[in-house]
C-alpha cells in the first residue's frame, strides 16, 4: 500500500507541504523574467500536478529499496526517475504555457519559456528527490512499524505457548501425587483407595470444566483447591483440616485457573503429611490498593532435616505468574517459625467471561 494515499490523514499535509514550495518555484520563475501574475498563474498550477506526479517515487523506492539494493542501483533508478518526471513535468508546462497564450493577459508568457527551461528543470529533479527522500522515509516508518507489530505478535505468540506449556505440567505433577497416595492405600486400606478413586474422577471433571478459561474468579479457584484437599482427607483422615479466609471481594477476583493447586499439594505433601499430628492448611485472600493478595500456609516440622522435592509445583507458580503479569505479579515462598507460607500478588481484574 502507498504509505500517502492508504493513510486518510496524510494526503492533506503533504499537499499543504507544496504550498510553499509554489511560492518558492514563483519567485524563481520571478527572477527568470516573467511578472509576478504570470508566476503565479504558472507555478501554482504545476506545483499541484508535480505533488501528485512525486507520489509516483512510491514506485522506484520500493523497485530499490534502501537496505537490500545497492548505491549503484538506487542512484541509478532514482536518477533516471527523477529525469524522467523532471522531462514530463516541462512537457506540461510547455502545454500550460501554450493554453495561457490564447488569453491576452498572457499573450507573451511563451516569449520566457527559452529561459525557463532550465529552471524547471532543476526545480523538477530536487522537487523529485525530495519526494523520493520522504518516500523512504515513509516506507522504512512502515517497514519499522510491521517489524514491531510482528514482534509483539511473536511475544504474545511465545507467552501463550509458555502458559500452555506450564498449565500442561499441572495434570501430570498433580496425577503423579494422587495415583501415589492411591496406591499407598490399596493394600492398607482398600475402601479409602476405592473412595479417593471417586473424588479424584469428580476432581478431575470439575478441573475440566473450568480449566479451558484463562482466569477464574478466586472463589472457584478455591472451591477446586478445596476439592483436592477433599482428596488428601480420605487419606489423612482428621490429621488434615482446612481453613478458609477469603473476603467477598478477593473471591470475585480473576486468578490464573488451578494456580493453587501446586501450593496446596506442596502444603500436603512437604507440610502435613509429616507431621504426626497433622495440621491445618489455610487459605487467606485479601484485597488492597487494587491488588489481590493470596496465600497458602501450613505447618511445617521443624525438628526434622529439610528434605525437598523437585521443586516443580512452585517454580511453575512463578512462571505462570511472571508470563500473565510480568512486573505486576509476584510470588515469594518460605519457612518461618514452623509455618510455611506462600504467597501470590497479582492485579485485581475480573475473570475472563
Amino acid at each position: 500500500m502507498h504509505p500517502i494515499l492508504a493513510f486518510r490523514g496524510r494526503l492533506g499535509p503533504y499537499l499543504a507541504a507544496w504550498i510553499p514550495l509554489a511560492g518558492l518555484l514563483a519567485g524563481l520563475l520571478r527572477i527568470g523574467g516573467v511578472t509576478w501574475l504570470h508566476a503565479a498563474v504558472l507555478a501554482v498550477p504545476l506545483a499541484v500536478v508535480y505533488a501528485f506526479m512525486c507520489l509516483a517515487a512510491w514506485y522506484p523506492c520500493r523497485s530499490a529499496p534502501l537496505a537490500n539494493a545497492s548505491f549503484a542501483r538506487v542512484v541509478g533508478t532514482q536518477a533516471a526517475a527523477a529525469a524522467l518526471s523532471a522531462l514530463l513535468w516541462l512537457f506540461l508546462a510547455d502545454t500550460w504555457l501554450v493554453f495561457l497564450e490564447q488569453f491576452p493577459p498572457f499573450a507573451t508568457i511563451g516569449e520566457h519559456f527559452p529561459r525557463l527551461v532550465a529552471v524547471l528543470l532543476a526545480v523538477g529533479v530536487v522537487l523529485y528527490v525530495l519526494a523520493a527522500a520522504l518516500h523512504y522515509l515513509l516506507i522504512g516508518f512502515e517497514a519499522e512499524r510491521r517489524a514491531e507489530r510482528t514482534r509483539l505478535e511473536l511475544e504474545v505468540l511465545a507467552r501463550e505457548a509458555e502458559l500452555r506449556a506450564l498449565r500442561a505440567q499441572i495434570d501430570p505433577h498433580f496425577l503423579f501425587n494422587a495415583l501415589n497416595a492411591i496406591n499407598s492405600l490399596i493394600a492398607t486400606d482398600p475402601p479409602a483407595a476405592r473412595a479417593m478413586c471417586l473424588e479424584l474422577g469428580e476432581f478431575l471433571r470439575e478441573s475440566l470444566r473450568v480449566g479451558g478459561a484463562a482466569t477464574i474468579s478466586l472463589a472457584d479457584e478455591v472451591r477446586l483447591a478445596e476439592r483436592y484437599l477433599g482428596i488428601e482427607r480420605v487419606r489423612f483422615g482428621t490429621r488434615l483440616r482446612v481453613e478458609r479466609d477469603v473476603d467477598a471481594a478477593a473471591g470475585a477476583c480473576a486468578v490464573p485457573a488451578l494456580i493453587l493447586q501446586p501450593l496446596v499439594e506442596n502444603a500436603v505433601r512437604h507440610g502435613v503429611a509429616r507431621l504426626v499430628d497433622g495440621g491445618a492448611v489455610r487459605i487467606v485472600a485479601r484485597c488492597a490498593g487494587g491488588n489481590l493478595h493470596l496465600t497458602v500456609e501450613n505447618p511445617v516440622c521443624t525438628a526434622a532435616p529439610e528434605t525437598r522435592g523437585i521443586g516443580l509445583g512452585l517454580a511453575n507458580v512463578r512462571k505462570r505468574l511472571a508470563a500473565t503479569y510480568g512486573p505486576h505479579g509476584s510470588f515469594a515462598a518460605g519457612a518461618e517459625g514452623g509455618t510455611f507460607r506462600a504467597s501470590l500478588t497479582l492485579p485485581a481484574s475480573s475473570p475472563d467471561p
